[in-house]
Order: C-alpha cells, then structure tokens, then sequence
C-alpha cells in the first residue's frame, strides 16, 4: 500500500510484466530435446561416421533453432538510455531510471528499471509488452487504466494507429513480412535435410543457400522500417532511436552459415561426388554380401565338359571361385 492506490490511475497490483515468451521457451524446449534424443543414439553410429554425423545434427538443430526463435524474439532493434523523469501522472515524482524500447517481428517490449530498483517505498522495475494487433490502442488504453509509468506510456502512445510518427504501420507490416519469408527458410531447412538422406545431394546444398536467400530476405525486409524518418523518443532532457540489435545479427550469421554449407556442398558434390555420397551415407552399395561357397552341379547340363572348378564373377571388386563337383 502507498499513498496514491485508489487514486486514479493508481492502482495496487496495477501491472503485470511480460517476462518471457512462452513460444520462445517453447522452441528452445523442443530443439533441446531433439538434440538430446539424437546425442543418444550417436554411440550406436559405428566408425568414422560417428564425428561427421554428429556434427551435421547440431549444425542442422542449431539453424532450425535460430530460424524459429527469431520469430519470437524482441530484439531485432533495440534502443536505451538513462535518465531522471516524471515517474506517474498527476504526481511531480522524478525517479532515476533506465528506460529501455525493444523491438520484435510481433510487437514491442518497453522496459523501466530504477536506478536503485526501489525509490519511493516502490519498486520500479517494468516489462510491458505491446503486439502487432488491430487492438494495439486497446491496448495502450489498458496500459492507461493500470496506471503504468509515464516512460512506458509516452513510448507506447508513438506505436497507436493515431500517432502522428506512424510507426505502427512501417513496424508491423515489415514485422509480418520477415516472418513470413523466415517461416519459408524454414520449410526450406526441413526440405534440405530430407534431401541430405537421399542421394541427391546437389540438390540439398541447393536448398541450403535457398535458406540462406530468405534469411537474407527476412533481414531485408525488417530493415524497411528506416526508410522512415526516424521519430526520436525524448524521456526528460535526453533522446534515443533504434538501432539494430542481437536477433537482427544472429539472422546474418545464420544466413551467412546456410550460404556456406551450401555453397561448399554444391562445389564439392561437383568435384567428388562419390566421396561426397559416401560421407554422408547415400547411395553406397553394401560390399558384406561377397560369398565364396561350395556348390554341387549335375555334369549332364555341362554337356560333357569336365571341369574341376569354374570361376565365377563375384559382387565384389574381385571374382569369386566357386569349387563344382560333378556327379
């Protein structure tokens, strides 16, 4: 209890953080356990083999990983800074904190942290997050009647469908076109490895790099939203805009490392294709089925050809002999 509750808009218990994505959590959860379940089994692979596939397997989880996940993270561009301001409306409280803009492909996260977390017998510590929806001034209008701090109220205000910057329209359309083109990359990474199990391998690294393209295309996409005139966020005395953040450059490293598997599986398909089959266990014909027995003909269909021992072609790079012995 303080001396503002049941002062409008001050309310006891009048927030409820977003601390974390629970489809993020999700899909690590998922990819953590496949990567487990195929850990276990690698004992079981005999020979040479055990290293490489072992290594294809976390190199193909890790990109399925960082291409779902990008989906749901909120740091595609991010933007911060520190500074003394008005903490609530109708009251001249001025706290010291960090007030933090993070954006995703479905939304934004507006952050305030105290510097120190407690001032005022309150802890200042927020994480609100606002989607891409038609309701979003819904939305903002909630945030109104719980009372949120004014930091996060004056950021979210610039992302309603009546702001004067507009941001709403430029973010969430090209938040909703880098999803869509990364959900493709998707669709190709599972394409690509139902074709590294077969003997087409050419094709595989090609869907590799398509990957890539539409990890390229994602980033491309979400980078439309400076084709705007940036609006500044002013907080007290100081500003900020957004800058690329840890998702958008994970996007690049991860595009940059399909473009590489695939380049390197198409030029040495080209070059070594039987050496390429072999590594990746496709289309090699098993030599364990070489035999060499004693068998038991009848002379009357050698026509009177009397032959102590008949060599036989084998299945394996050298022939065979097959002992007969005429009755």
């Amino acid at each position: 209890m303080t001396f503002y509750d049941y002062i409008y808009p001050f309310y006891p218990l009048q927030r409820t953080s977003f601390i974390f994505s629970t489809n993020l959590l999700t899909v690590i959860l998922v990819f953590l356990v496949l990567a487990v379940s195929f850990l276990l089994i690698v004992p079981g692979i005999r020979g040479k083999s055990r290293i490489l596939w072992t290594f294809r397997i976390l190199i193909s989880l890790f990109i399925g990983a960082v291409i779902v996940a990008l989906n749901f993270t909120s740091d595609w561009a991010e933007a911060s800074l520190r500074a003394n301001t008005t903490y609530k409306s109708f009251s001249n409280v001025v706290v010291n904190a960090e007030v933090g803009l993070h954006v995703g492909l479905y939304g934004i996260n507006i952050t305030l942290r105290g510097d120190p977390v407690v001032q005022f017998n309150e802890t200042i510590d927020y994480n609100e997050m606002f989607a891409w929806t038609s309701s979003i001034d819904e939305e903002y209008a909630d945030a109104l009647e719980k009372g949120l701090p004014n930091p996060i109220l004056y950021i979210a205000e610039k992302f309603t469908l009546n702001s004067p910057c507009g941001l709403i329209y430029q973010y969430r359309y090209s938040g909703r076109y880098a999803s869509a083109t990364l959900w493709t990359a998707f669709c190709c990474w599972l394409l690509a490895n139902i074709l590294f199990s077969m003997p087409v391998i050419l094709y595989a690294g090609c869907m590799m790099a398509t990957t890539a393209a539409f990890i390229f295309f994602s980033m491309a996409s979400f980078s439309t939203i400076y084709n705007l005139p940036q609006c500044t966020f002013t907080i007290g005395t100081e500003s900020f805009v957004t800058n690329f953040s840890a998702s958008f450059w994970l996007a690049l490293f991860t595009g940059l490392l399909c473009a590489v598997i695939g380049v390197l599986v198409i030029i040495l398909d080209w070059m070594i294709p039987e050496k390429m089959r072999e590594a990746f266990s496709v289309g090699v014909d098993n030599d364990d089925d070489d035999y060499s027995e004693k068998g038991y003909l009848n002379a009357g269909f050698l026509e009177g050809a009397g032959l102590d021992a008949v060599i036989v072609k084998g299945t394996g790079k050298e022939p065979q002999i097959t002992t007969l012995t005429t009755f």
